[in-house]
């Protein structure tokens, strides 16, 4: 327990640190001025904390009954007030639709039965909230060009997190931060074999172009915001908890990588314009090798590191 404290504290440190520079630099090369920037970097400061928690097991035992949805409540609303008002933004209406979601997320499956149905349903209504405009709705631009809706579906990644691993109780899928060396290992030849089919079906297809090099710390940033957010969140609900309910749901282990990688491609159709059916069958094949990497690991970190070296290296060299 103790171990496990210590090193939520070390994260939460070095995190507000690397958070903080990151935004004060940010606002200075974007010109926002400090009125502006300064709540929104303290609501993203007041939501780290809750984002670390479920990576940290001994933490997420004392959120169990109640407690997780009041929890999620308040990693909901803290950022969000804490924004808002130092803005003259504040909206109660916004308020209401940010607690109403929290509790709907936080008692689904105490008010529920496990069942293929709910367990479908609870999926299928976080990608509506992804897909759809909800937190475009509620987090208004606080300033032209800074747009801060990021904070609420970084909200929803840990919740989603936090109610399939507690209240689901999901197997332990190595849901986390760093993988392990087994894991870089895995993630990294996953991605070199992805690579020669990826040209393959992007290039013929137009799915990308080149595009001179971007800066190394761009693209390093764009990795690091994969490996420990988008693809982190992606690779656990496909590749950690669908594709595992479906081999839980009697399909065979290759049956549920393949569909679980066809859903997965399927939610991309949405990527920049509908319906992107190139992108679909590009993230269906990353999909399998994603999963597939989880599934000689063990641990969908391995698919992480996949996930997060492809992204980087298309954003490096390709629009």
């Amino acid at each position: 327990m103790a171990k496990s404290l210590s090193s939520f504290r070390a994260a939460l440190l070095i995190g507000w640190v690397v958070l903080g520079a990151a935004g004060i630099l940010f606002a200075r090369f974007r010109d926002i001025p400090g009125w502006t920037a300064g709540p929104v970097l303290a609501a993203f400061l007041v939501e780290y904390p809750f984002y670390l928690v479920p990576a940290f097991s001994e933490l997420r035992k004392r959120l169990s009954g109640v407690t997780l949805p009041l929890f999620l409540l308040a990693s909901l609303l803290l950022p969000y007030l804490t924004c808002y008002i130092a803005l003259g933004q504040f909206h109660w209406l916004n308020l209401v639709q940010l607690a109403a979601l929290a509790l709907a997320l936080g008692l689904w499956y105490l008010v529920l039965p496990v069942s293929v149905v709910t367990d479908l349903a609870f999926l299928v209504l976080i990608a509506a909230l992804l897909l759809g405009s909800y937190f475009d709705r509620i987090y208004l631009d606080p300033y032209p060009k800074l747009k801060i809706a990021i904070l609420g579906r970084v909200a929803l990644f840990q919740m989603t997190v936090l109610v399939l691993l507690i209240e689901r109780r999901v197997q332990n899928t190595g849901y986390g931060f760093l993988p392990s060396w087994q894991e870089w290992r895995i993630g990294a030849l996953h991605y070199l074999y992805f690579l020669p089919v990826a040209a393959c079906l992007a290039l013929p297809l137009g799915a990308v172009h080149l595009a001179p090099p971007a800066p190394l710390w761009k693209t390093a940033g764009i990795f690091l915001g994969f490996l420990w957010v988008v693809a982190l969140f992606e690779e656990f609900v496909f590749r950690g908890v669908l594709q595992q309910w479906l081999e839980e749901w009697k399909w065979s282990r290759t049956a549920s990588l393949l569909i679980a990688s066809a859903v997965f491609g399927t939610a991309h159709l949405w990527f920049r314009s509908f319906p992107n059916w190139r992108w679909a069958l590009l993230a269906a094949a990353l999909g399998w090798f994603c999963g597939h990497a989880r599934n000689q690991a063990g641990s969908i970190r391995a698919g992480v590191v996949t996930h997060a070296l492809v992204v980087a290296t298309w954003r490096e060299f390709f629009v």
